[in-house]
């Protein structure tokens, strides 16, 4: 899959792939699915899962888990990430877009201006945005002194 212009196939590819990593939604409390496909920018596509915790503080969004697993395997640079989410034995009834924890963890490793982010119901109805039009004058690493945490 091209990671720099995505064509409606490849976003279709990446819904499909967010769709099924909802149905290993560990969500026990809320009762709301949420599944993530990240893309990385040498086309890999990295899955995660809401994964919540009686404790509710150490539960964990779909997206972070996505970023999370890709992070820990040495990956660095993505593309886009599609995002499906609602309630559960549901099917996709509504846009589930990323909350700030997750679009803050998103400002940390992508471009804002370049960095796609699909939320979608269906692999036929999604909306695409960039990181910058979620997070308007977002903090991250090249607000540092150095500018240099990026690599």
């Amino acid at each position: 899959m091209d990671s720099g212009h995505l064509s409606q196939e490849g976003i279709k590819e990446l819904i499909g792939k967010a769709i099924e990593a909802r149905r290993k939604s560990y969500s026990p409390y809320s009762h709301y699915q949420v599944g993530a496909a990240l893309l990385c920018a040498d086309g890999q596509i990295i899955t995660g899962c809401n994964i919540e915790n009686a404790a509710y503080g150490p539960s964990n969004c779909a997206e972070r888990t996505a970023f999370f697993k890709a992070v820990s395997d040495g990956l660095r640079a993505f593309a886009a990430i599609a995002i499906v989410g609602s309630p559960e034995g549901e099917a996709l009834t509504q846009y589930a877009y990323p909350c700030g924890v997750c679009r803050q963890v998103m400002m940390e490793f992508c471009e804002p201006e370049h960095f796609q982010v699909i939320v979608a119901k269906s692999e036929e109805d999604y909306r695409v945005m960039t990181l910058a039009e979620l997070l308007p004058e977002g903090f991250g690493p090249d607000n540092l002194s150095d500018g240099n945490a990026r690599s």
